[in-house]
């Protein structure tokens, strides 16, 4: 399974006023603008503001619709220095940190500096 990532599509509303994009959906973005082949290697879903995200909550259960996250399978595991979160059978990273850092690692892109 490729890793999937889950992005908030941009332009969404939060109350009145203007609407909004996700300043950390936006930065992976920018990193799939950059290098091009992730988006051969990820698979890539936008998802709707407004929560439930039910394609999230399918995979991650309900209390893990943040965004953005990404869900991969047991065999990333051992590529990361640290402990992906697990629900079931699948790993996810909901930190933009963590995300970034996976992304580098697995797919031997530069790391981010944070």
């Amino acid at each position: 399974m490729k890793p999937l990532l889950f992005l908030l599509k941009p332009g969404f509303y939060d109350g009145p006023g203007d609407p909004y994009y996700c300043p950390y959906c936006m930065m992976f973005e920018g990193v799939l603008k950059v290098y091009p082949r992730l988006t051969q290697q990820v698979e890539l879903r936008y998802v709707d503001f407004k929560k439930p995200r039910q394609e999230i909550v399918d995979l991650i259960g309900e209390e893990n619709q943040s965004c953005p996250v990404i869900v991969f399978d047991q065999s990333y595991a051992s590529l990361l220095p640290f402990n992906a979160n697990r629900y079931g059978d699948r790993l996810f990273l909901n930190e933009p940190e963590e995300i970034g850092l996976f992304l580098s690692r697995v797919f031997q892109i530069p790391r981010p500096h944070f």
